[in-house]
């Protein structure tokens, strides 16, 4: 008969081979496991719900919409810029900064800067009304017609802000986009003087 030695520092022939299975078996989840909670919790430390925004950025902000009611939009634009640097998450201070932007004529400058507020919160309808106005004043009505589209998807209850943007839509672009769309010509060739 075959007689195994006794010696307790050695680990029975079957012990490695359950021991290899058992660490090629987790190791795979482990990892797994330990790459998920790691981005995890990286991602919950960064982003703050819109509760947190920073106190100074919302002082900003109402003192750039003050300064707008005022009429003073260089004064709202620099508040609200202050504001957006102190917490680039305070969505409220990109559609004001929008609104100062219509005010001033900058549809396009305004777009974008609802586009900012609504990768914040697509479902703002808010934001999506706002856009959809400044692509009307810009003579986008296509467009416009996808954010109203989007807008009545989203809205559940009080929406006037939609009623508003399909009457702008069903009003049309403003006369100077129109004005300024027709009266587009070739330029004159200048007169050559012949020696």
């Amino acid at each position: 008969m075959d007689k195994r030695p006794q010696n307790r520092e050695t680990w029975p022939e079957s012990t490695p081979e359950t021991w290899l299975e058992t660490v090629m078996r987790f190791t795979p989840a482990s990892i797994a496991l330990a790459a998920v909670l790691t981005t995890v919790s990286s991602a919950g430390l960064t982003q703050r719900p819109d509760a947190e925004i920073d106190p100074r950025s919302i002082e900003w902000q109402h003192a750039g919409e003050a300064a707008r009611k005022s009429g003073n939009l260089e004064g709202a634009n620099d508040a609200l810029e202050s504001a957006l640097a102190i917490d680039p998450r305070n969505r409220a201070a990109y559609i004001e900064l929008a609104v100062v932007a219509r005010a001033q004529g900058l549809q396009g400058k305004a777009i974008r800067l609802y586009n900012e507020a609504l990768l914040l919160d697509p479902a703002d309808v808010g934001a999506l009304v706002g856009q959809g106005e400044a692509m009307v004043e810009k003579g986008a009505i296509a467009k416009a017609k996808d954010n109203l589209a989007q807008a009545q998807k989203l809205c559940r209850a009080d929406c006037g802000g939609v009623g508003q943007l399909a009457a702008a839509i069903e009003k049309g672009p403003p006369p100077t986009v129109l004005s300024v769309k027709e009266e587009i010509t070739a330029p004159k060739a200048a007169p050559t003087e012949t020696p």
